[in-house]
């Protein structure tokens, strides 16, 4: 059975079992602050686990898609280098919110896999949570005497709470689990050892293959557990495992879907799977990596140096880095394998397909970096052993290996390896020492502390209302302190609340609570936090049991709603002037400015930008009116032309907000009509990353004071000018004397460049076969440059090394003839790196010729004492 079918086959068996089948959540997660992504099927569930929403269906199952690169098993260097854990993979999953418990999650699962799937019962063992005297929660009897209806007892395992206790967070619903496990060993190894001793024991033929979590407790945050007021069933069962079960194979890199990566990459590489197992790892690596890489694209998220975007850059350079260092690949090879991807699951995951150009050309554009990237650090390490070497060490040091780590993306085993081939070692204590600082300032810089909510009114609704009202009667529904950083403050819930919490790239409102006694709590931010609006504040109210007037910063509110109507009318400009292939990929608006992020893989000419500008006005003199439609089901919503947005989740109901031709699915704040954003001025373009540019704007009174600005500039200028033709001709004629003079110091300065060089061929030596000048003039760098290369036209074998001063500035220049570099393998690139401390600056270049600048003229002579001693 194919891996699509098995997945079809468990959405058929839950659906006969009155389960609603739901679409996966994106991989990338973009309202929850303490996830980055998807890493379980039940992240989109959560409100429900909470009770801050209400299921439709009390019955659900799907695949979700997930991303595990952090915490039990899921360390990314590991990835790969065994046969059973992921980057990305596919959970399949049922839930029970307040419906069925033990008693049927077991059965069913016992009933799909053995008669369903028609897994050998002989090879399946079962966990169950023992229990745990410090929580005070007893073994899960009911469980255990379940399963010995379908199972015998030898083959029920007690397990601790590490293994059979599950836990959302510190915090949070939680609960015992039982774990089905599978024995894919051969017969002959079955007979050795039971399978039994080898469960939870890290086997790679002795795996888990579906954990059915039963969600009975909520942990406080002092650590200790209450009962749920509802008990809730979440099961994840890894669909990849699952196949490597049913297809009768030792790895989940032998199914049908990986075997179609690897394929590819054999292809490409000349390398077969299966006969080496540093080949065979690199390969793993690379098929794993595609898929995490892939979808996190199409869910909006790209290669960036922060946060999301951090973490698929190392996942994308980790794959390309094993395809460079054991499989020779020297071009980009993941885009090509990006396609396969989408033959292979775009029929399940059609954004794949739909999004399959940007996936494409984003990768190759992050592909081709890296490998410039990868020869800068070859480089980098040539100069590292050469400089180690020379201060007659053994050792490379550990801020060192952490650079070329960091910089460069060489992993510990590579910088070992050259190290090992050049009789160095490696200071590992040492880079190990500066990654836990790394890791400890990042910890830090996101670290948050939160205590148990304190509840004051049992209000389910919390209800948003800041569409018509802007002030409000409020009452607090609960609180809770937050520490952040060593700062301390408050999030506060209202029974309802004009305030818009931060959301679809709208900031979220400020403003203030004020009670009766007229005492105010500002609030600096509004946010959504697992469907819940949080105010935040500095300080807690008096009385926090008073009722309270919610003042929405008007002014604030009103700029950013002019900003977020014409991101839609500028979304709808760009679509009809560069095609409808433009898709939004992100966007901010706040009340200064707004930024838009948008799918289009060539630079925005000036005249389509006037385009886009004219459309856009014309949309403003029109004064479209609003028309809001609140509450629609999403299908007609779509019906009428609505745009949705690939990496969001809607529900069942959405919102969607038009002005003339523009329609869009939208729960942000809008400006009642099109008239009221007034002026519009684009104030920028440029590429964010491959295939994706960003437009920024400005509107309403802010695009007034920038013209204002300009205006007052203008009259500057016609002053300074004193210009009777106009401004333009004043700068020409401007131009024209600046260029003018620019030529006179050209010729002086040649000709001083030419006065110097007859004085400096004079102080040419001959020694050790070649002729050489050791000097410092006061000249500019590109004038040395100039007499340097001269040199070595006159001089058969040549060296010279020549210090300048100019001004404030000073540099460092080193030329040697050709036949010098290859008879005496100098290399003037990494002497001018090494003697550049002495100038207090930094520089680089060829073999043959390189320069560095610097700011401290006093060190030239003790530079240039260095590169002579170095080549003498």
């Amino acid at each position: 059975m194919k891996v699509q079918e098995i997945r079809e086959q468990f959405f058929k068996f839950f659906q006969s079992k009155g389960h609603d089948i739901v679409s996966s959540a994106p991989m990338v997660v973009k309202n929850d602050p303490t996830l980055m992504f998807t890493n379980a099927g039940m992240n989109q569930f959560k409100d429900f686990f909470l009770g801050y929403s209400v299921p439709k269906n009390k019955r659900v199952a799907n695949s979700q898609k997930c991303l595990r690169v952090s915490g039990k098993h899921n360390d990314l260097e590991e990835v790969g280098v065994d046969t059973y854990h992921h980057t990305m993979f596919e959970m399949l999953g049922n839930w029970s919110f307040g419906d069925y418990f033990k008693e049927e999650a077991i059965s069913w699962a016992w009933e799909l896999l053995t008669e369903v799937y028609q897994l050998p019962k002989d090879r399946l063992y079962v966990t169950v949570f023992e229990g745990d005297e410090k929580d005070g929660v007893p073994m899960d009897i009911e469980s255990r005497d379940i399963w010995k209806r379908f199972i015998s007892e030898d083959r029920i395992i007690l397990a601790n709470k590490k293994d059979n206790f599950w836990e959302m967070g510190d915090t949070g619903p939680c609960g015992p689990c039982t774990e089905i496990h599978v024995d894919l060993r051969s017969e002959e190894d079955r007979n050795k050892i039971a399978g039994k001793d080898l469960v939870n024991e890290d086997h790679p033929q002795v795996i888990e293959i579906w954990n059915n979590v039963f969600m009975q407790f909520n942990r406080k945050a002092d650590s200790t557990l209450e009962p749920l007021p509802s008990t809730h069933v979440d099961t994840g069962m890894g669909l990849e495992r699952l196949a490597m079960a049913m297809q009768g194979k030792q790895s989940n890199y032998d199914t049908d879907l990986f075997q179609a990566l690897i394929k590819h990459m054999e292809q490409i590489s000349g390398v077969d799977y299966g006969k080496n197992e540093t080949n065979d790892i690199a390969l793993r690596v690379i098929s794993d990596h595609v898929r995490a890489i892939a979808f996190s694209i199409a869910d909006g998220q790209l290669p960036s140096n922060n946060g999301a975007g951090y973490v698929i850059r190392r996942i994308l350079r980790r794959a390309v880095r094993y395809g460079y260092q054991t499989l020779g690949l020297k071009e980009p090879f993941l885009c090509e394998l990006s396609k396969t991807l989408a033959k292979e699951m775009g029929e399940t995951y059609t954004e794949l397909v739909k999004q399959g150009d940007l996936i494409f050309k984003v990768i190759k554009v992050e592909e081709t970096s890296f490998f410039r990237t990868l020869e800068q650090g070859l480089k980098r390490m040539d100069a590292v052993i050469e400089i180690t070497k020379k201060q007659g060490l053994l050792t490379i040091d550990g801020d060192t290996l952490f650079e070329l780590y960091d910089t460069y993306g060489f992993p510990l085993d590579l910088i070992s390896l050259i190290a090992r081939e050049h009789d160095l070692s490696i200071d590992e204590k040492g880079f190990n020492s500066a990654l836990d600082i790394q890791k400890n300032r990042s910890r830090a810089a996101t670290n948050l502390e939160t205590d148990d909510w304190q509840i004051l009114n049992d209000d389910p609704l919390e209800e948003f209302v800041g569409y018509d009202y802007l002030t409000l009667q409020v009452k607090m529904v609960k609180y809770r302190k937050v520490t952040q950083k060593q700062k301390v403050f408050y999030q506060l819930v209202f029974n309802v609340t004009p305030f818009y919490a931060e959301g679809g790239g709208q900031v979220g409102d400020t403003g203030f609570i004020e009670d009766e006694q007229g005492q105010k709590c500002f609030i600096f931010d509004t946010k959504k936090e697992n469907n819940q609006i949080v105010h935040l504040t500095e300080k807690l109210p008096t009385n926090v049991n008073a009722r309270f007037t919610a003042n929405v910063n008007e002014e604030k509110r009103t700029k950013t709603a002019l900003n977020h109507s014409a991101t839609h009318l500028l979304h709808h400009a760009l679509r009809k002037v560069l095609g409808t292939h433009v898709e939004q990929k992100g966007s901010l608006v706040n009340d200064t400015y707004l930024r838009f992020d948008f799918s289009h893989f060539a630079k925005v000419t000036e005249e389509e930008l006037s385009k886009i500008q004219a459309e856009i006005d014309s949309m403003i003199l029109a004064n479209l009116s609003l028309v809001e439609k609140r509450n629609i089901p999403i299908e007609e919503a779509q019906k009428l032309g609505a745009m949705a947005l690939f990496g969001e989740k809607y529900g069942d109901t959405v919102r969607m907000i038009q002005f003339g031709e523009s329609k869009e699915l939208c729960g942000g704040t809008h400006a009642p009509n099109t008239g009221k954003i007034g002026l519009f001025k684009l104030t920028s373009e440029g590429a964010v990353a491959a295939g994706v540019r960003r437009i920024e704007a400005i509107t309403g009174p802010n695009a007034e004071a920038y013209f204002r600005d300009c205006d007052e500039q203008v009259n500057q200028l016609k002053q300074l000018l004193k210009s009777p033709k106009g401004i333009v001709d004043g700068v020409e004629n401007l131009i024209q004397k600046n260029q003018a003079l620019q030529n006179e110091i050209d010729a002086l300065k040649k000709a001083q460049a030419m006065q110097v060089k007859a004085i400096l061929k004079e102080k040419i030596t001959q020694e050790n076969g070649f002729h050489a000048l050791y000097e410092t003039v006061d000249l500019d760098a590109n004038s040395i440059k100039d007499i340097l290369f001269q040199f070595k036209g006159e001089f058969v074998s040549f060296v010279g090394v020549l210090g300048g001063r100019d001004g404030e500035k000073c540099s460092i220049n080193i030329l040697f003839s050709d036949n010098l570099v290859n008879e005496k393998q100098w290399n003037a690139g990494n002497l001018v790196r090494s003697a550049a401390k002495h100038i207090q600056g930094g520089g680089g270049g060829q073999p043959f010729f390189a320069t560095a600048g610097g700011k401290n003229p006093s060190g030239i002579s003790a530079a240039i004492q260095e590169i002579k001693e170095s080549i003498l």
